[in-house]
């Protein structure tokens, strides 16, 4: 049963209208760049592993506030391949963290129909960590509701160089059997792309003010709409989802067009 915008967003602060998000008008992708962990742990006087657990809890409020209004696909950036230069404690510890979390939330997320899919190359994660998103993609791989897309171990420009390598290697094996190579084209690089099958984003959400890309989905944005919120990511919640669907919705999406 579909919940009502009172139900998804019961406590709006001052000057937040619910009503005005248009349910016919939702991004079907939403791809987030979590950024302020380390921020709003330094802010606090914590370690920047703190401020990573307790990012968990937007990710959980993001996951079912884009799912109740009817987002189809939510891409995160939890791990970059930039990353593995962070200290070597905080890498040890996020990792563990995915772990424990995609343990502790796989059940959930499956009563929910979420599917979850990995995107990035899982074979450098730790076997703990690579075995629990494993497992969560067992498990969910057959839900129908929305999709969360967890970027960890990506970048964008190593995903290019290995679909360009792949359509490179389908052209000398068709030349080996003395076939005509498929003319490359939109459609055929997409289709070796991490996200393939995935549409491309609609909408993309930074959070603690940053407006970068930071290798991320750089062929899949190319006419994403781009929303940068101030809030730090452990304080954003479904209402801050909320300004950037509307902030969205307020924009004039014209390809190129006049």
């Amino acid at each position: 049963m579909n919940k009502s915008l009172d139900d998804i967003y019961p406590h709006p602060p001052v000057g937040l209208d619910p009503a005005k998000l248009d349910l016919a008008r939702i991004p079907q992708h939403v791809a987030v760049i979590m950024d302020g962990n380390g921020r709003w742990a330094k802010k606090r006087a914590l370690n920047r592993l703190k401020g990573h657990k307790a990012g968990i809890e937007a990710v959980r409020e993001t996951i079912r506030a884009a799912s109740d209004t009817g987002v189809r696909y939510l891409t995160i950036y939890s791990f970059s391949t930039e990353n593995w230069k962070r200290p070597e404690d905080e890498v040890q510890g996020l990792m563990e963290l995915f772990a424990n979390t995609m343990l502790a939330e796989v059940d959930g997320l499956h009563e929910e129909h979420v599917r979850v899919k990995t995107i990035g190359d899982l074979s450098l994660l730790p076997t703990e960590t690579r075995e629990a998103f494993e497992e969560a993609w067992q498990k969910t791989k057959d839900n129908d509701g929305m999709t969360l897309v967890v970027a960890v171990n990506y970048g964008s420009r190593q995903e290019i160089l290995n679909a360009a390598q792949a359509l490179v290697d389908d052209a000398l094996a068709a030349d080996k059997h003395g076939e005509a190579p498929s003319p490359v084209s939109e459609e055929a690089f997409e289709a070796v792309l991490d996200t393939s099958g995935i549409p491309d984003p609609e909408l993309l959400i930074r959070t603690s003010g940053e407006r970068r890309l930071s290798n991320f989905l750089l062929w899949q944005l190319a006419y994403t709409e781009f929303v940068s919120s101030e809030v730090l990511w452990p304080d954003f919640d479904r209402y801050e989802f909320l300004r950037a669907l509307l902030e969205y919705q307020s924009r004039d999406r014209r390809f190129g067009a006049v």
